[in-house]
């Protein structure tokens, strides 16, 4: 389970360090795709397994379907760490995600997401004004 939220900024090559609590879960192989608001999803590989047969469940029929899956494969590609705990994220990602120095890495349960900092920054403030209306409408029982 992923959890927490960290700050790191890119290197000069494009590369960021992963925090040291998520590197042991993600293995040294996983996925980075184009995320949905404005992040990037990082999948261990049996996460991404998962997802995978669930994605070909859906109709190939359908319009926006075949429009999703598309766009979550095409974006996606396997990293791998460095010895330092770094990942070299692409050009295409970086520029999908808007991230260009510092960034917000958070875990969301089984996958992790990493945000530019002024998208995170954003989005968390709109999300934060409606939070506990949110919590009401789901009825979670917490």
């Amino acid at each position: 389970m992923f959890i927490g939220q960290f700050q790191h900024s890119l290197d000069q090559k494009g590369r960021l360090i992963i925090p040291s609590k998520f590197r042991e879960a993600l293995g040294q192989n996983f996925v980075l795709t184009k995320g949905l608001d404005g992040c990037l999803f990082v999948y261990p590989r049996d996460e991404w397994a998962e997802l995978e047969l669930k994605l070909k469940t859906l109709p190939f029929t359908q319009k926006d379907a075949r429009a999703f899956i598309r766009f979550f494969f095409a974006g996606a590609t396997e990293v791998e760490m460095d010895k330092q705990g770094r990942i070299l994220i692409p050009p295409q990602l970086r520029e999908h995600a808007r991230i260009e120095k510092d960034v917000v890495i958070i875990g969301v349960s089984n996958r992790v997401e990493i945000w530019s900092q002024e998208q995170w920054e954003a989005y968390s403030a709109k999300a934060a004004e409606s939070y506990e209306d949110i919590a009401e409408t789901l009825d979670l029982g917490i």
